[in-house]
C-alpha cells in the first residue's frame, strides 16, 4: 500500500537529504495530526506539487508540526505526452466532477473553456473565484489520488486561445457523440505511441454540446473529432473516460 501524501512548498526540500529530518507545518501538518492522526513510526510521503517525493518515517507529533525522518528524496518520472483536458464550464458542478476524476486518473494540466454554450459563465470576480475552485479542486484530488504532482489549471480560454492551443498541440481530440472515427484510430492515424512528446488534447463541450460553428473552427485548427464508444457521456464522464483510454493506448500505464 502507498503511503499518505501532504504537500510541501518546493523551497522547503532545498537541503533535504536522506537521513535529515523534515518538520512539516501549517494547514498541511494539522491535517496530518488531527485528522489522518499518524503517530510515530508510521510511514508518509512529502511532496512538493512539482515531482519530487519525500518517502519517510513519522518521528515526532505536535499541534502544528510534523516531524519526518526522510529516507528517500527522488523525483517521480515524468508519463510520456502531456495530457490536457480542456473542459466546457458545466452547471451542476459537472465541470469540477470531471477534473477531480482526470485528476485522479493522471491528467497533467486542466483548461476551463467558455463554450458558447455554456451556461455557466465566468466574468470579473466569478472568473477569480472559478479558478481557485478548480485550483482547489485538483489539488485535493492530487493527494487523495497519492500524486506528486498538482495538474496546472490553465486561464479560462474561449474559442480562439482554444483553436490556438489545438495548432501547438501534438494531437488534439474533440470528444463528440456524433463523430464517426474512434479514439483509438485517431491515435494510431497520428503516429502514436512514438517518442513520448508533446501534447495531447482532450476537448469537452458542455451540457448542451459544442454548437456547429465551434466544431468546424476547432477542426480547421487541426483537431480531429472522435467517438469514445457507443453511448452518449455526460460532459463530467467523457473526459475521465478519455484520459483512461489515452493512458493505456500511449503507455503511461
Amino acid at each position: 500500500m502507498t503511503n499518505p501524501v501532504f504537500f510541501a512548498e518546493p523551497s522547503e526540500f532545498d537541503g533535504v537529504a536522506p537521513g535529515a529530518l523534515f518538520v512539516l507545518t501549517g494547514a498541511e501538518a494539522r491535517h496530518a495530526v488531527a485528522v489522518k492522526r499518524l503517530a510515530a513510526g508510521e510511514a508518509v510521503d512529502i511532496v512538493d506539487g512539482t515531482g519530487k517525493r519525500l518517502s519517510g518515517t513519522v518521528t515526532a507529533v505536535a499541534p502544528q508540526e510534523l516531524t519526518v525522518r526522510a529516507e528517500s528524496l527522488a523525483v517521480d518520472p515524468a508519463p510520456p505526452y502531456r495530457l490536457t483536458l480542456v473542459q466546457a464550464l458545466a452547471k451542476g458542478d459537472r465541470d469540477e466532477m470531471a477534473i477531480e476524476a482526470a485528476t485522479e486518473l493522471g491528467v497533467d494540466s486542466v483548461v476551463p473553456w467558455q463554450s458558447e454554450r455554456s451556461i455557466v459563465r465566468w466574468r470579473d470576480a466569478k472568473a477569480a473565484r472559478g479558478q481557485a475552485k478548480w485550483e482547489a479542486t485538483v489539488k485535493a484530488a492530487a493527494k487523495q489520488s497519492r500524486r506528486a504532482v498538482i495538474p496546472e489549471v490553465g486561464p479560462l480560454v474561449g474559442l480562439k486561445d482554444l483553436c490556438r492551443l489545438i495548432a501547438s498541440s501534438r494531437l488534439a481530440l474533440i470528444l463528440h457523440e456524433n463523430a464517426e472515427q474512434s479514439l483509438a484510430d485517431a491515435v494510431a492515424e497520428a503516429g502514436l505511441p512514438g517518442d513520448g512528446d508533446g501534447s495531447v488534447l482532450m476537448i469537452v463541450g458542455p451540457e448542451g454540446g459544442m454548437s456547429p460553428q465551434e466544431v468546424e473552427q476547432m477542426l480547421a485548427a487541426g483537431a480531429v473529432a472522435v467517438r469514445l464508444g457507443p453511448h452518449v457521456l455526460r460532459s463530467s464522464t467523457a473526459g475521465p473516460a478519455a484520459v483512461t483510454l489515452l493512458s493505456v493506448l500511449l503507455r503511461r500505464w
